[in-house]
C-alpha cells in the first residue's frame, strides 16, 4: 500500500517537545512517510535529528537523562543575555550530529527563529543545522541569544510557536502540526499559585526552576550572584500563556489537516528527565488524532 505522505509541523514548548518523537513513531508504525519538517524550539532539535537520521540516538540518550544530568548541561552565565551560555547541550548534540549542513538533510528542514530587532520570523533553511538549531531555542531570559549574519536571533516560538507556513509549498497528502501549548488538563488552584512562597512542601515534580538549581548546588548560586532565580518561574509561565495565545491564532489562520494537541501543563519546561512520559504522551495522542486514517 502507498505510504501518505505528511509534512511535519512541530511545536515550541521545553520538555513537552519530546512528545514528537512518539508522534514520529506513531507515524513510522502506521505508513505515513514524512517529506518535510518545520518547527521552533525543542521542534527543530526533534526535527533535526529525525531529518539527520540519528533520531534513535537522540532518543536513547533523553530516556536515560536525569534532574542531575539536566543541571551538569546549565553552563550558567552571570553576564548579560541569558541564564545558560548553551555551548554544553550543543556539544552534546554535536556528539550526535556531527557537522550536517541543512542542504544534506534527507528531506526539507525548515527551523524558524526570531530576529528580535526586527521582530520578524527568520525561517534557516541552509547552512549548519546545529548552528539552525541553538538559534531557535535562544529561549528569552535562559538561553542566550547568537548572531547571525548580523542579526540577533532568539527562539523562534516568541513569533509563531507552530510554524505552519513553511510547508505551503509541500505537496504532501497531510499537513500535520503538533502543538505543544494545547488546553491545560486542570485550571490552576490557590496551591499552585502560591507554590513558589510554599514549595518546600510541594511535590518534587511540581518545584519551581529555580527550586530545582538549589537543591543541586546549595545555596551557592544565590549567594554568588544577583540572580532571582524565582523571576525565571514567573518568565515561564508568561511565556507558556504567551505561546497558547498565538498557537490559537496561527492554527486559526492557517489550519492544518490535522493538529495532534499536547496540554501545556502536561510537564515542565526543563523536566527532560520525564522523556519515555512524553512520549508514551506524543504516541498516544497521534493514535487518537490520526486513527481515522488508517
Amino acid at each position: 500500500m502507498k505510504k501518505k505522505t505528511v509534512s511535519l509541523v512541530l511545536g515550541s514548548g521545553g520538555a513537552r517537545g519530546l512528545a514528537h518523537i512518539g508522534v514520529i513513531r506513531w507515524l513510522e508504525e502506521h505508513n505515513f512517510e514524512i517529506v518535510s519538517v518545520s518547527g521552533c524550539s525543542i521542534g527543530t532539535v526533534v526535527g533535526g535529528v529525525y531529518a539527520a537520521g540519528k533520531l534513535d540516538e537522540f532518543e536513547d540518550w533523553m530516556r536515560t537523562i536525569t534532574k542531575l544530568d539536566i543541571v551538569s548541561l546549565m553552563d550558567f552565565n552571570w553576564g548579560k543575555g541569558g541564564l545558560i551560555k548553551g555551548e554544553k547541550v550543543m556539544n552534546r548534540l554535536s556528539y550526535i550530529l556531527g557537522d550536517l549542513h541543512i542542504e544534506d538533510l534527507a528531506i526539507p528542514y525548515t527551523a524558524v527563529a526570531a530576529d528580535i530587532s526586527n521582530e520578524k520570523e527568520v525561517w534557516l533553511q541552509k547552512g549548519s543545522l546545529l548552528q539552525a538549531i541553538r538559534a531557535s531555542i535562544s529561549l528569552p531570559l535562559y538561553l542566550m541569544p547568537i548572531e547571525f549574519n548580523g542579526k540577533t536571533l532568539i527562539d523562534g516560538g516568541v513569533l509563531n510557536p507552530v510554524p505552519i507556513a513553511p510547508t505551503f509549498g509541500d505537496h504532501s497528502d497531510i499537513t500535520l502540526a503538533v502543538n505543544l501549548a494545547g488546553e491545560m488538563t486542570h485550571k490552576l488552584d490557590d496551591f499552585e499559585i502560591n507554590q513558589v512562597d510554599i514549595s518546600a512542601q510541594a511535590p518534587e515534580k511540581e518545584m519551581p526552576f529555580h527550586r530545582k538549581v538549589s537543591d543541586y548546588f546549595g545555596s551557592l548560586t544565590a549567594k554568588t550572584s544577583n540572580i532571582d532565580l524565582g523571576m525565571y518561574d514567573i518568565a515561564t509561565q508568561a511565556f507558556d500563556a504567551m505561546q497558547s495565545t498565538i498557537a490559537r491564532q496561527k492554527l486559526a489562520a492557517y489550519p492544518p489537516d490535522i493538529t495532534v494537541e499536547i496540554a501545556r501543563d502536561a510537564c515542565g519546561t526543563f523536566e527532560f528527565e520525564r522523556t519515555a512520559e512524553m512520549i508514551d504522551l506524543g504516541y498516544e495522542r497521534a493514535e487518537h488524532a490520526l486513527k481515522h486514517l488508517l
